[in-house]
């Protein structure tokens, strides 16, 4: 019951990781640049993502343009674009996966099988999880980098944005849950080797049974 408790806790975790990942993936604001001015009616808030760039304006006028180019992009966003989506791909395998194997559902045959099963499941929660974060940790450290450079002027520097927190906070999630569905896996099995089934032999039985059978053909 506690193993089953466990993993629907795990499968809520990665719940979350998947909608998050896809969020991030999907969000404008992976990198923000605020440029007040002189006057804060003319503020303008610059947001960067991995498929479009977006202006907001504080007289309410939003307005984005889609980053149609591929070659032209540094090879973080290109890098992060990919993996980002490898992420989102894989996530959602692992949870078609472990609906299948989880030990509080009805699908997946034997025991053997919702293990196997709930043991890739959380194979896809981790590499979900490093394909995220991945790319986050790149990306953070270009924004930094770029942030420190003396030769860069202000007005071209950006922070982290939502995404790239958000980005973090859903490969997390998918770490947890991976470890979780191939831990509670794993226990099962150790266990099953270390105490075997036993099995029950009657060789006297079935020696008697024989030794009868074949002297009621000699008589």
């Amino acid at each position: 019951m506690a193993s089953a408790s466990l993993q629907f806790f795990a499968f809520i975790l990665a719940l979350f990781g998947v909608f998050g990942d896809i969020a991030a993936t999907l969000l404008p604001n992976w990198k923000v640049n605020a440029d007040v001015g002189s006057n804060i009616i003319t503020a303008i808030t610059q947001m960067q993502g991995l498929w479009m760039d977006c202006t907001w304006y504080s007289t309410g006028m939003f307005s984005c343009t889609l980053k149609y180019s591929i070659l032209s992009l540094p090879i973080y966003i290109q890098a992060a674009r990919s993996t980002m989506v490898l992420s989102c791909i894989l996530s959602a395998f692992g949870i078609c996966i472990t609906t299948v194997g989880m030990k509080c559902t009805r699908l997946g045959g034997d025991t053997d099988s919702k293990n196997n099963a709930c043991f890739a499941g959380g194979i896809c929660f981790i590499l979900a999880g490093i394909f995220g974060l991945v790319p986050t940790c790149w990306y953070t450290r270009e924004i930094i980098s770029n942030f420190l450079d003396q030769t860069i002027p202000e007005s071209s520097k950006h922070e982290p944005g939502g995404a790239v927190y958000t980005g973090f906070i859903s490969a997390g999630f998918l770490l947890i849950a991976g470890v979780i569905f191939c831990s509670s896996c794993f226990k099962r099995q150790q266990g099953a080797w270390i105490y075997p089934p036993k099995q029950h032999h009657f060789p006297s039985t079935e020696q008697e049974s024989n030794a009868g059978y074949s002297l009621k053909d000699y008589v």
